[in-house]
């Protein structure tokens, strides 16, 4: 049987349903990295983009945006577990892309820890609403009645993915996680290459039945004309190469019609070894460690790989010696399914062949290889045996040395597999220059245990560099690693890297979203964001609001309390106590000489305790704690003699999506006998949702 018809189109998942072309004749063919066999045809003969974009405009728009922050969340966690439950069917997967089994740790698992850091981040730093709030209330009027709030709401159109080869689950969940929460629907185009394990792990999701109607779509195949469906509202992440991304960016689409385009792209990225981590230092041991890791990892195919090593001039031969012997130590090419291999091919015969293309054109620069070979090397096969493997995309780890670092070559080539350059400098200041000639970067390491090095370096490259880790005895045990994107910090960079930040916490959510500028009245600007705002309407119902279970208690729920008299006794009896005897509470003459106080002065502690003591209800009850104060300022002085009260009114609501109680914040404002505000903060408390019964 044609070995073609028994392998079947690889289906795409769009408008809700499979589907697959009826004719396929264009089908490319998608081999084993390994071994050569054919494992799936991808065509898109057919399908029409323009209604998989609709519907997730719609469907998509409607489901998601239905849910607010936490919900989306909490079924962030929920696509966790079910992938983690069914991994070793995409580690299986992965392993005929050539990944081996650490290889395949990084992606898979890698992305299922995107899932559940984003869940975790969402239900911790962001409110459970569907509008994020964007820096303080700014007060456009004297009486307060004209308010001014930065808000982000969702992108009304679809984040649609372009997905490189490398890392077909981590690279589409580190982008589908943030435009998830931030509800818009995603549309992913995984690369051929790799498409059948993007296509697995979406299977997965949708037999979970957990995914909102329109969430998630994929295309398996070629989009020659998405860009000319896309619209306002619309954004586009791509990963790959930069001539391809300054291609779509030039798009009608991109430049005039408002779709929102970021990229993330081939990047020389730098390790530089500094002066002071000689041989014998665990600096320069951590060195050799992360420049050989860097080299075969993923067969070096990775976007934040080492492709300049910047070494001092006087330590190149020690360091050439160090990378030999670890490779020869620890590094086994070979099929990755057969044990003890830490090495598999590239990706695809095509991928080795751009690369020996690459490595020729640095050899042409100048380039001496001085670790390993372009010849066709010996490999272990499945069966343990060694040979060759014609079939197989492998290449062994190659280190090209230059003689003159200042080749232009070695800054403008990526060979995109595990292929590093070697580059020598004088001093300090050389280093950082040479790490500049890369013309922006995803990521440089520096090795050093001296921080003038790091602070030189630094203060030279962070402008060029989306990170930068910095790797000494302290660190090195516990480092994430030079390749290691995460998503709490931004993967990304300027220039030549391409200008995107994919992944950085909750910013990734913000570029989801579009921030605007809401003015209107305090009771205006509560009613849009669900967060109290001074000025706003409050209700006063002569029920204590610490009496209130969520169920009960509203937005704006006041209470004024009595006041209390400070006494100079309770100032001298509170700085005894707590050993807080600041001569601005203990000694009339110097307090007076100080320009912020008219003499002694009550303590700002003291105040802020006794103003618990006015607003708190000492009864059980829905209240089940106070863990925190946020935003506190002291702004007029209280001297003996002053009477002190405090206004507790309800902020914030947020319910916990896995728990019996949620989250409140009540703005506090302590006044004195004039009226003036004395104080200002927050309380934040934790609260039952509904009253238990007996």
């Amino acid at each position: 049987m044609d070995e073609r018809a028994a392998v079947g189109i690889l289906p795409s998942f769009v408008r809700g349903s499979w589907w697959t072309p009826v004719e396929a004749a264009d089908a490319a063919d998608v081999r084993d990295a390994t071994t050569g066999d054919l494992v799936a045809r991808v065509s898109t003969s057919g399908l029409d983009l323009a209604a998989a974009l609709e519907y997730g405009r719609t469907a998509g728009q409607a489901s998601i945006g239905a849910l607010t922050f936490h919900e989306r969340a909490m079924l962030l966690k929920q696509f966790a577990v079910v992938l983690t439950e069914r991994k070793d069917e995409l580690y299986a997967l992965s392993a005929r892309s050539g990944a081996t089994k650490a290889d395949s740790w990084v992606d898979i698992d890698g992305g299922i820890g995107v899932l559940f850091s984003y869940s975790g981040k969402a239900r911790r730093e962001m409110p459970n609403s569907r509008v994020y709030l964007d820096g303080p209330v700014e007060v456009l009027s004297k009486d307060g009645s004209f308010l001014g709030r930065h808000i982000h709401t969702r992108l009304p159109g679809v984040a649609v993915q372009i997905n490189a080869f490398n890392f077909p689950v981590w690279g589409s969940l580190e982008k589908f996680a943030p435009a998830f929460l931030a509800g818009m629907p995603t549309l992913v185009k995984p690369a051929t290459p790799t498409g059948y394990l993007a296509e697995a792990f979406v299977r997965i999701l949708v037999e979970s039945g957990l995914l909102p109607e329109g969430s998630l779509q994929l295309v398996s195949g070629s989009v020659p004309t998405l860009f000319e469906h896309l619209r306002l509202g619309d954004l586009v992440a791509f990963t790959g190469s930069a001539s391809t991304a300054a291609h779509l960016r030039a798009h009608e689409c991109v430049q005039t019609g408002g779709v929102r385009f970021t990229s993330e792209t081939d990047s020389i990225n730098a390790s530089v070894l500094g002066p002071d981590a000689v041989v014998g230092t665990p600096e320069f041991d951590a060195y050799i460690r992360q420049l050989v890791t860097e080299l075969t990892s993923k067969a070096g195919q990775k976007c934040t790989a080492i492709r300049r090593a910047i070494v001092p001039s006087e330590a190149a031969d020690a360091v050439i010696a160090a990378v030999r012997d670890r490779i020869a130590e620890r590094i086994v090419l070979g099929d990755p399914r057969a044990g003890g291999v830490t090495m598999g091919p590239l990706a695809s015969l095509g991928q080795r062949r751009d690369v020996l293309a690459q490595v020729a054109k640095l050899e042409a620069a100048g380039g001496v290889l001085v670790i390993g070979s372009t010849a066709e090397p010996e490999v272990t096969r499945a069966d343990g045996s060694t040979g060759p493997a014609p079939d197989g995309a492998f290449l062994s780890p190659m280190l090209i040395r230059f003689e003159d670092a200042s080749a232009d070559a070695v800054h403008e080539i990526e060979a995109f597999g595990p292929v590093a350059s070697l580059l020598t400098y004088d001093d300090v200041e050389e280093a950082g220059d040479l790490v500049a000639r890369g013309g922006g970067s995803l990521v440089t390491s520096v090795a050093t245990h001296d921080p003038e090095v790091a602070l030189t370096l630094l203060t030279r490259i962070a402008a060029l560099n989306g990170r930068v880790l910095l790797l000494d005895r302290d660190g090195a045990r516990s480092s994430t690693g030079h390749g290691s994107p995460l998503p709490t910090l931004v993967h990304g960079g300027p220039g030549r890297a391409g200008g995107g930040e994919e992944l950085g916490g909750i910013r990734a959510v913000l570029h989801h979203m579009q921030r605007t500028a809401v003015q209107g009245s305090p009771d205006m600007l509560t009613a849009l964001t669900g967060v109290w705002h001074a000025g706003a309407t409050a209700n006063g119902d002569g029920q204590h609001p610490f009496r209130k279970s969520l169920a009960e208690l509203r937005i704006g729920d006041q209470l004024a309390s009595a006041s209390r008299k400070v006494s100079l006794q309770d100032i001298e009896t509170f700085a005894s106590f707590t050993g807080d005897t600041f001569y601005a509470h203990m000694d009339e003459e110097a307090a007076a000489a100080n320009p912020f106080f008219p003499g002694r002065v009550a303590h700002g502690y003291l105040l802020v305790s006794w103003a618990a003591g006015l607003f708190v209800d000492p009864d059980p009850g829905p209240v089940l704690a106070n863990y925190g104060l946020e935003n506190l300022r002291f702004v007029t002085p209280v001297s003996p003699g002053d009477r002190i009260r405090v206004q507790l009114t309800a902020k914030q609501i947020t319910p916990r999506e896995s728990d019996e109680y949620g989250e409140v914040r009540w703005d506090a404002v302590i006044r004195n006998q004039d009226d003036e505000t004395v104080a200002t903060y927050d309380v934040l408390t934790l609260v039952q949702k509904a009253l238990t019964t007996a």
